[in-house]
C-alpha cells in the first residue's frame, strides 16, 4: 500500500487503496454519454486507469477500440474484449499514438506532482496527429463540500466523509461505501487545482485545453500545444 493511501472492505485492495469487488459493483454513470459526443465514432481509445473496465465494456457497446491500462493485474482481469496492459501510467511508453487518450477517475489529481506529471506526458505521448485526450478533473467544491453523500440510483451509497489537509496543497480524503450487503471504505491523497493550476499542469506536458466539456468543468478535452 502506497504511503497515504489505504482501503477496507471485503476482497483484494490494489496500492492506492481501490477494492476490485467494489470498483466491479460501481455503476458508470453518464460518463460513456460525455465520451461517445467528444470524440470520433469508432475510435480507438487508450485508456489510463482503466481499472475493471467500469467505462471500458460501454465504451466497446458504443463500437470503440479500447487498450485499457492499470497496474492492477487483478483489475485487468475483470475487463473484457479489450486489448489490457498490466503497467503505471506515468512509466508507459508503448511506441503508438492513439485517437483519444483518456485519463479519468480525478487520476490528474494525484497527490505526488511528479507522478502528475507522468501521467500527462504518457497522454501527450500517446495521443496522435488530430487526436485528443479526454481528462477528469474534480469539481470546484469536491474538497470543500464535505462530508457528503449520494445515493445511487442501484441501491448503494457513497460517502465523502472528510477532506484532510496534510499539507503541501494536498488532501487526505476519507470514501465510505456502503451496499446493502457489504462496506468498504478508501483513502487516498488528493491535490486540489484551480482551472488555472491545472491548465498550467498541461501546459508544461505539452498540451492545451481546448473545451470544457460539461457545465461543471469537470471533463475537458485537450490537444497538443501548436
Amino acid at each position: 500500500m502506497r504511503d497515504g493511501y489505504e482501503g477496507t472492505g471485503p476482497g483484494a485492495i490494489t496500492p492506492d487503496g481501490c477494492a476490485v469487488e467494489l470498483y466491479s459493483r460501481l455503476s458508470v454513470g453518464g460518463e460513456p454519454d460525455i465520451i461517445e459526443a467528444a470524440v470520433p465514432a469508432g475510435a480507438h481509445i487508450l485508456e489510463l486507469g482503466s481499472g475493471v473496465g467500469r467505462m471500458t465494456h460501454p465504451l466497446l457497446a458504443r463500437g470503440f477500440t479500447v487498450t485499457a491500462v492499470d497496474e492492477s493485474a487483478q483489475m485487468l482481469e475483470r475487463v473484457h474484449g479489450a486489448r489490457t496492459i498490466h503497467s503505471t501510467i506515468e512509466e508507459l511508453d508503448l511506441g503508438e499514438k492513439f485517437d483519444v487518450v483518456m485519463l479519468a477517475s480525478f487520476l490528474v489529481h494525484t497527490g505526488d506532482p511528479d507522478v502528475r506529471r507522468g501521467m500527462l506526458r504518457t497522454c501527450a505521448a500517446h495521443v496522435a496527429d488530430g487526436g485528443c485526450v479526454l481528462i477528469q478533473r474534480e469539481g470546484a467544491d469536491y474538497h470543500s463540500n464535505v462530508p457528503r453523500e449520494r445515493v445511487d440510483p442501484s441501491g448503494y451509497t457513497v460517502r465523502i466523509v472528510s477532506a484532510r489537509p496534510v499539507g503541501d496543497g494536498v488532501n487526505s480524503v476519507h470514501v465510505e461505501y456502503e451496499f446493502p450487503d457489504a462496506a468498504w471504505t478508501q483513502t487516498f491523497l488528493a491535490r486540489p487545482l484551480t482551472r488555472e493550476q491545472f491548465e498550467e499542469a498541461l501546459a508544461e506536458a505539452g498540451l492545451t485545453a481546448t473545451e470544457y466539456l460539461t457545465e461543471d468543468g469537470v471533463w475537458v478535452r485537450a490537444v497538443p500545444a501548436a
